[in-house]
């Protein structure tokens, strides 16, 4: 008989604390708490083109059979990585199954015990996981804080990278790239740049917005966001491509995804520059919420409003409050964040309307 009680007592702490994960079926409501910033995956035309590739090629539907590296590569997705690079200007591009998956490709295989890798106390979970699989020193700088990274950088004698998102998921503020692509120069650094949540939103990401692609080793852009899809690609030059797939067991040691994955994501892009309205309700809608004058830390551009509840009870009222009503968001308890930093996150949308996001601001008010 195997003894598990240790697993009983931490589901019953989390349970006790009211912070106990379950899986949960789809709710009905206004969706203010989905990734799908533009729609597209709700989006009828959008659906009815990829149908119609499936109709026209019903094999994209069929499993890869392998790893990239025995039977799973295939024209289709090397043609759709060459497109992506040429489209974000980057020398070249290798696709994931999903970002998760990226992350822990670039992180555990670039970093070695020779080197140090500086990342944002915020950044994205799949990174820090990575780390733990490389045998390099990790250090945390404080969010967005310019002062604070550079003091860790004078600390280090080894080969260092800094790792950061463009746009953090549960702040909803932008890094200051300008500023840490200087100080990354100064130091030496390589800069790896997470864009999952500012693909699609802000056009291909702050790092094309800026030009700055010859100024960081490595991007990641995710597609299960503002694309509506799923999946991911690393954006690096040919060397650190070469070398990913060489070395990144996440990527050697697992079955491709079918080609369906594949053209849905080169679908998505092509529909993201022919529907350029839809990115322009999404910033308009965003002026909207930011006339409701809510309190939020968040980046005034950004479709990410984090509001802060500074304690469980009172969030777990508020989020019961908007279901109640019918506004779906999603709720942060600690010891997810800290203590005192328990916060609502709302997700705008091009598809909300003015008047669903009036009366979300006006319940909250009401509330707090």
């Amino acid at each position: 008989m195997h003894n598990l009680s240790h697993f009983q007592k931490a589901l019953e702490k989390r349970k006790n604390e009211g912070t106990c994960r379950e899986l949960k079926p789809k709710s009905d409501g206004i969706d203010f708490y989905s990734n799908d910033y533009l729609g597209f995956a709700r989006n009828k035309d959008l659906q009815n083109l990829l149908l119609k590739n499936v109709l026209d090629k019903p094999h994209l539907l069929s499993g890869s059979t392998g790893s990239r590296l025995i039977s799973g590569n295939s024209s289709k997705v090397t043609s759709i990585e060459n497109f992506i690079a040429k489209e974000h200007q980057y020398p070249s591009a290798l696709l994931f199954s999903s970002g998760y998956n990226a992350n822990l490709a670039l992180f555990s295989s670039l970093l070695t015990r020779h080197d140090s890798v500086i990342v944002d106390e915020y950044i994205h979970r799949s990174v820090h996981d990575a780390c733990k699989m490389s045998d390099a020193k990790k250090l945390k700088f404080k969010h967005n804080d310019i002062g604070s990274l550079e003091q860790v950088l004078k600390r280090q004698n080894k080969q260092v990278y800094i790792a950061i998102e463009s746009l953090y998921s549960m702040e909803g503020d932008f890094a200051p790239i300008q500023e840490i692509v200087e100080i990354s120069e100064k130091y030496q650094a390589n800069l790896i740049v997470d864009e999952a949540h500012a693909f699609g939103v802000l056009g291909y990401g702050l790092i094309d917005k800026l030009g700055f692609q010859n100024k960081v080793l490595a991007t990641v852009v995710t597609y299960g966001k503002a694309l509506g899809s799923h999946g991911a690609v690393i954006l690096c030059n040919d060397l650190i491509k070469s070398y990913l797939v060489n070395f990144a067991s996440p990527f050697i040691y697992t079955t491709s995804a079918q080609n369906f994955q594949w053209m849905s994501i080169k679908n998505g892009y092509d529909f993201l520059k022919s529907s350029p309205e839809i990115s322009k309700q999404l910033q308009k809608n965003i002026e909207i919420f930011n006339k409701q004058e809510l309190k939020t830390f968040s980046s005034v551009n950004s479709p990410i409003k984090s509001v802060l509840i500074s304690d469980n009870q009172k969030l777990k009222a508020l989020q019961d409050c908007l279901f109640e009503n019918g506004f779906l968001t999603y709720a942060v308890y600690s010891p997810t964040v800290k203590q005192g930093a328990e916060r609502l996150r709302i997700c705008l949308h091009s598809f909300n309307t003015e008047e669903e996001i009036v009366e979300l601001c006006g319940t909250i008010r009401e509330f707090i």
